[in-house]
């Protein structure tokens, strides 16, 4: 049976590695590098890393330390990618193909792709058609308003007045091969994922779901593992502030029974 990934997601947001809330509040966590050394160690299945900057200033601002100042993402995707021992999958100022290729000869496994999903209707279908659907993956930002929920874009911002079914469905339909579903209510809260919306997305949608947004204890992943039909859980903060995070959270999977890859302790 496929196992269930457990994937952490690092924001960065003008050189610096940084922690969200709700889409609009970003505290720095340091370097954007070491992060990704660390993680690799801990028995990620795969790791997700996302650009955020709404500009291209990229610029951490010191030089102590033996931090290196790279001042562009692809710069930054091209050193962590020396480091990282696990798939990847990058995203953030992807508009056209040419965009995609550069990230994946650079050393990414896999695309995310959000507002320009929305903006361009063939892009993902000429995506899919140029590299494989397996590494095409849609990130689908969500908010609920009274009449259900809605899909956003532009880092939250653009309500599209899409259903989330209907979106991932046509993503689907299009060729994307994974849907990176993201609750913009529940980003950095820790109260857990929105389980309403994972189910009603994922029992309906034939490629895998990636559930974001909300994590801020291992029973969370647990969760949605056990009450939806999504293939993976993913989260940012909560890897953040545990040593040994990753291991910690499959280590707690494995023995609640979840279907998971055991850590390797011989890796720590």
């Amino acid at each position: 049976m496929k196992k269930n990934r457990v994937i952490p997601v690092l924001l960065l947001k003008n050189g610096w590695l940084v922690q969200s809330r709700e889409f609009s509040r970003h505290q720095n966590l340091g370097n954007p590098i070491d992060a990704v050394k660390r993680l690799s160690k801990w028995a990620s299945d795969e790791l997700i890393y996302l650009d955020i900057s709404r500009d291209d200033l990229y610029d951490i601002r010191r030089d102590d330390q033996g931090y290196r100042n790279i001042n562009s993402f692809l710069g930054i995707i091209e050193s962590i990618s020396k480091e990282v021992f696990m798939p990847m999958t990058i995203g953030g100022k992807i508009k056209n193909l040419h965009d995609i290729e550069k990230r994946l000869l650079l050393g990414a496994d896999k695309i995310s792709i959000n507002t320009e999903a929305y903006k361009n209707n063939s892009l993902i279908e000429d995506a899919a058609k140029e590299f494989g659907s397996q590494c095409i993956i849609v990130s689908m930002d969500v908010k609920q308003n009274e009449n259900g929920y809605s899909v956003f874009t532009n880092f939250g911002k653009n309500d599209t007045g899409h259903d989330p079914l209907y979106w991932s469905k046509r993503m689907e339909s299009s060729g994307a091969g994974e849907i990176l579903l993201n609750s913009i209510d529940r980003d950095g809260t820790g109260i857990g994922y929105d389980i309403e919306l994972l189910d009603q997305i994922s029992s309906k949608c034939k490629c895998p779901i990636i559930a974001l947004g909300g994590v801020g204890e291992w029973s969370h992943f647990k969760e949605a593992l056990e009450k939806t039909s999504v293939d993976s859980v993913a989260a940012a903060n909560i890897f953040q502030y545990t040593d040994q995070s990753v291991f910690l959270a499959k280590k707690y999977l494995a023995k609640k029974g979840c279907n998971v890859r055991k850590p390797d302790l011989l890796k720590l």
